[in-house]
């Protein structure tokens, strides 16, 4: 028999996972994916907390270390480590990147009702990446913003260019060969 949940509120899949001990969650319908960490190509002048990029079935993909990003303690990767995909919406365009994560840890359904508004917090962890707190049995799990983890448009002029440039040239390179003629 399944327990019955207040459902006056919408309901959205949450894809939850560990970051420093703390369970943290992103919108379900923006993850493309989840894959261990592989090595990347780096990207010069680009912000710390972006690791590089890599060639994802065609698709260049930059790679964001979140313990970096939120400027946590970092720690060596693991077996446990893995790259969540996610489709960010900036502006009119959507960009692809992967953020590195201690571990996924569920996927959990979480009722508009169940969301808190996100109080200011005394950490080094900004409120901008912040969107809600969402309950979850007795537990709270911070609903991250994604879409303000990476943003083209506050790069500085130099890294907005880097990051471009990097991404073209990868792109390039992303594309078969095609065959000598004979």
């Amino acid at each position: 028999m399944s327990e019955e949940k207040n459902t006056t509120g919408e309901l959205k899949q949450y894809l939850t996972f560990v970051l420093d001990d703390e369970e943290y969650g992103v919108p379900i319908l923006s993850v493309r994916g989840i894959q261990g960490w592989q090595k990347t190509t780096p990207i010069p002048n680009s912000p710390d907390y972006v690791m590089g990029i890599i060639n994802l079935r065609g698709e260049v993909v930059p790679i964001i270390d979140l313990r970096k990003r939120f400027k946590l303690e970092t720690i060596p990767y693991s077996t446990n480590t893995v790259v969540i995909v996610v489709k960010l919406e900036q502006g009119s365009e959507e960009k692809t990147v992967g953020l590195v994560v201690d571990a996924v840890a569920d996927v959990h359904d979480i009722n508009s009702d169940e969301m808190r508004e996100t109080p200011e917090f005394g950490s080094d962890i900004s409120n901008e990446f912040v969107k809600s707190l969402g309950l979850i049995d007795e537990k709270m799990v911070i609903i991250l913003d994604i879409n303000q983890l990476i943003d083209w448009r506050r790069l500085s002029d130099g890294e907005h260019e880097d990051m471009d440039a990097a991404m073209s040239v990868s792109e390039e390179s992303a594309e078969p060969e095609a065959p000598a003629a004979a």
